[in-house]
């Protein structure tokens, strides 16, 4: 006769021990000493498994040998190019696992009471059942179960082996020869760009013209003009037929125009896109309202599901899905399920995007399509990069930068950009956005010479004038310095 379950009782119940449920662990036990963390996998963030940490491993190879092949622009010969392949993805491999093996440590020195490897899964809204042989009863439970890459399963069906996400190109032991890209979001960018600059030959496919995360009409053409120029795109298709052709993968692609291209590949690698891991959590075993997903309703503010003692966090809410949201959200929703029923409404931080290809891409605070969307009155300043001194003399002189303000108010609202340094103008205008800062607090700040961050102010002042509250900017100044 089959055994019967063991049951566990606890105050707080986390579902996962990613960054959400890490978070929201600590966060609990601020207020109860009586919370399980159950993991039904293995432990180690995505984001060090097979998220940012080893994906910005492969383009710091990518970057270092695109570095050799344009250094001869700078008078400097480095000598034919030569890519190790085996070496690159060695380097990525152990810095990865060196990376998994801080947060595994960290997981491992909790209480053994305190954890519990095993899938769960719903049969009440306050009761878990962990692989069939134990019973969680918790008084307040937090859903962070992360999400997984989105697959079309006919693509499963035709390739088998042949068909790949991210996260199996982190195990690879060497480069292969020539990978298809589905999907031209951060993800395929970033590994589509750092293979092919180590020698992959490599094509991306689109579903439609848009290149990127970002919003700004004006700043997608900059995107398809500079990625696409180093990058083989087929954009605009219309229908993506993958079929197994012996060890390789034939890709067959129709645009809107008509056209027909077929072409070999080692690899297809699917990034079209994550899902949240919540369809085996048995949802439907409970009372909690779900949205057209499948996904349980939430306060973004609060992590709490309708009224109901259930939070959720991370990835698996489907909002944003970046460590630092994933991180923010597990201590609310462990706050709040920890001091349940005292539930508190907890501020977000302004919004934060970066993409690592190069040129980096990032949106900070409101996006121009967000904006549109919520009606708001903006005006617009921008820049050029292609001009401007100091990416001139590093040879990063591509891409420009969207910057927006609220008419009336001359409050700086957001930015979206393609260009170099993204990554840290991105977070000085989210700190702008969260403090509520004015285009003109703005430009009282300091800007040091030459600078990329003096591209930032030649938009800011554009905008300025935009909004009717500046001078006419300085023409054409080329960063003419801080009195100018």
């Amino acid at each position: 006769m089959p055994s019967t379950p063991s049951t566990l009782q606890t105050d707080v119940a986390i579902i996962g021990a990613g960054t959400a449920g890490m978070s929201a662990y600590r966060a609990a036990l601020e207020h109860t000493p009586k919370v399980l963390l159950i993991e039904g996998d293995r432990y180690g963030t995505t984001c060090a498994r097979v998220g940012c940490m080893p994906s910005k491993l492969l383009i710091a190879a990518a970057d270092a040998a695109h570095g050799v092949q344009h250094a001869a622009r700078f008078g400097v010969h480095a000598g034919e190019l030569r890519v190790d392949g085996r070496e690159v993805m060695q380097r990525v491999r152990s810095e990865r696992d060196r990376f998994v093996g801080f947060v595994v440590e960290a997981v491992e020195r909790w209480p053994v009471e305190q954890r519990l490897m095993g899938e769960a899964r719903f049969i009440a809204d306050q009761v878990l059942e962990v692989d069939g042989r134990t019973r969680v009863e918790a008084s307040r439970i937090v859903i962070a179960t992360g999400s997984r890459a989105d697959v079309p399963p006919l693509w499963r069906e035709r390739l088998g082996s042949r068909l790949i996400v991210n996260d199996d190109v982190f195990d690879w032991e060497t480069l292969p020869r020539s990978v298809a890209v589905a999907g031209t979001g951060v993800i395929g960018l970033e590994i589509a760009q750092a293979l092919h600059r180590l020698g992959v030959r490599v094509r991306v496919y689109g579903r439609s013209e848009r290149v990127g995360p970002l919003t700004d009409p004006a700043l997608q053409a900059v995107c398809r003009e500079v990625l696409g120029g180093e990058l083989p795109m087929t954009l605009s298709v219309t229908a993506m037929e993958p079929s197994r052709a012996g060890d390789e993968v034939l890709i067959r692609a129709q645009t809107s125009s008509g056209a027909v291209s077929e072409e070999r590949f080692d690899w297809l690698l699917a990034a079209t896109g994550r899902q949240p891991n919540v369809e085996r959590l048995n949802l439907a075993a409970t009372t909690l309202p779900l949205d057209a997903y499948g996904v349980p309703q939430h306060d973004r503010r609060t992590c709490q599901v309708g009224s109901r003692p259930v939070f959720i966090a991370g990835d698996a809410s489907d909002d944003r899905p970046l460590l630092h949201e994933a991180a923010d959200e597990g201590r609310i929703a462990g706050d709040n399920a920890g001091r349940f029923p005292d539930v508190r409404v907890r501020p977000r931080r302004a919004p934060l995007a970066v993409a690592f290809c190069d040129p980096q891409i990032m949106v900070a605070g409101a996006g121009h399509a967000a904006l549109l969307a919520a009606g708001t009155a903006f005006d617009v300043g921008e820049v050029s990069f292609d001009d401007q001194g100091r990416s001139r003399v590093m040879g990063r002189n591509q891409g420009a930068l969207r910057v927006y303000g609220e008419r009336a108010t001359g409050r700086f609202l957001g930015a979206e950009m393609i260009g170099p340094a993204a990554e840290h103008l991105g977070h000085l205008l989210a700190w702008s956005v969260q403090r509520g800062d004015t285009v003109q607090q703005m430009l009282d700040c300091p800007f040091y010479h030459p600078v990329v961050e003096e591209g930032l102010r030649t938009a800011l002042r554009q905008l300025q004038r935009a909004l009717r509250m500046g001078p006419v900017p300085v023409e054409r100044c080329l960063d003419c310095g801080p009195g100018a």
